[in-house]
């Protein structure tokens, strides 16, 4: 499985915002800045996490984007759905009904071994991502780079 870009993008903004704070905005160009990203193509992203609700976009001359819910209620998994959409990673086409020993009329998907494997894997993957908080990220970070959250609130401050 292969995941856009956008997702890493997406999950280090994330970051950044938690470790900015709720009472601050930061605008989708200085957001871009900080991994030196195009800020067009990251504004994508920020939309997508806005329509999902994890992220709230703000109006005005302090305007910009902040986390819309506490860091420790947002999970990877969420931020996954919102830029890359909820479709499962394998889709059974049902290739056996084609086969000389396949019938047509038959839905094979719930009886495929490997569509039944394909399903089990990808419901690992998204409860191992929806096991973890964006908080828990932040705590990882921080436990090998203890002063990341004050320099990064230091350089959005600036």
């Amino acid at each position: 499985m292969r995941m856009s870009e956008g997702v890493e993008w997406a999950m280090h903004t994330c970051l950044n915002l938690a470790w900015v704070g709720a009472d601050q905005a930061v605008p989708a160009a200085r957001l871009a800045a900080f991994f030196e990203l195009p800020a067009a193509y990251l504004n994508k992203q920020l939309q997508a996490l806005v329509r999902a609700g994890i992220v709230r976009s703000v109006s005005g001359p302090r305007g910009g984007f902040r986390l819309a819910r506490a860091p420790d209620e947002i999970t990877p998994m969420d931020i996954v759905a919102a830029i890359e959409g909820t479709e499962e990673a394998f889709r059974c086409t049902q290739i056996v009904a084609r086969s000389p020993r396949g019938d047509p009329t038959v839905d094979y998907r719930k009886g495929c071994a490997v569509a039944r494997t394909m399903r089990k894997a990808d419901l690992a993957w998204r409860a191992e991502l929806a096991a973890r908080s964006l908080a828990d990220i932040q705590a990882d970070v921080e436990r090998h780079t203890p002063t990341i959250g004050q320099d990064i609130r230091g350089w959005f401050a600036a």
